[in-house]
């Protein structure tokens, strides 16, 4: 069954967006672990232009060594906060749509609501995460995107990946991300998911590296 709307590709968290959280670092979801990275991939427009299309091609999770499966567009809806009047009134939300676009090689690019299988090979074991894409970011000197994770996934949080180019030419790559673990049992192999993250980590920030490596 093809997975297009919400429901059917529901998030196991409930602070979705919280990635864009200035304070992320010093006031995560409860009971989820804040993590903060960033590197410098170079300078000027090409470098920015040549890692913003790897990194909304999947190219950091292929960099990383992971299997990118399953993919499907979804709705083009991303998530959209719940903001409050003076008064306590919730506003109603106003979804954010976008179109599908491709790559030269027919590849598509990361868009709202788009689903994926995560494949990870952990010594002899294959671990899948599911992830859905709950924004995108598409300015002028900034680009990323964000995923939350699904059911399935052995963790719970959300993860986003952003490349933008600053004010003094210079390019940045910055990741950031809140999660625990999803499930009991793997709550007891914590220690071991973090070893896995810190791993991935590192394989994340040079997977848009002109060099590969840092």
């Amino acid at each position: 069954m093809r997975r297009s709307t919400f429901t059917d590709a529901a998030v196991t968290y409930g602070a979705i967006g919280g990635t864009l959280a200035p304070d992320l670092m010093q006031y995560p979801p409860k009971g989820h672990r804040p993590l903060e990275r960033s590197v410098r991939l170079g300078s000027g427009d090409e470098r920015f232009h040549v890692a913003s299309k790897l990194l909304m091609t999947w190219g950091v999770q292929r960099g990383s060594g992971m299997r990118v499966t399953d993919l499907e567009n979804g709705t083009g809806v991303q998530y959209v906060p719940v903001e409050f009047e003076a008064d306590g009134t919730p506003i109603p939300a106003r979804p954010v749509t976008g179109e599908a676009v491709f790559a030269e090689d027919g590849t598509p690019y990361i868009m709202n609501g788009m689903t994926a299988q995560l494949e990870v090979h952990v010594g002899p074991l294959r671990v899948k995460a599911p992830v859905r894409v709950v924004y995108v970011i598409d300015e002028a000197n900034r680009v990323g995107f964000a995923y939350g994770t699904m059911k399935g996934h052995p963790a719970s949080g959300e993860e986003s990946f952003v490349v933008e180019k600053r004010d003094d030419d210079s390019v940045w790559f910055i990741l950031r991300a809140f999660s625990r673990p999803s499930t009991w049992y793997f709550r007891l192999a914590s220690p071991f998911l973090r070893l896995q993250q810190k791993r991935f980590t590192r394989r994340y920030l040079t997977s848009l590296h002109p060099v590969g490596a840092l």
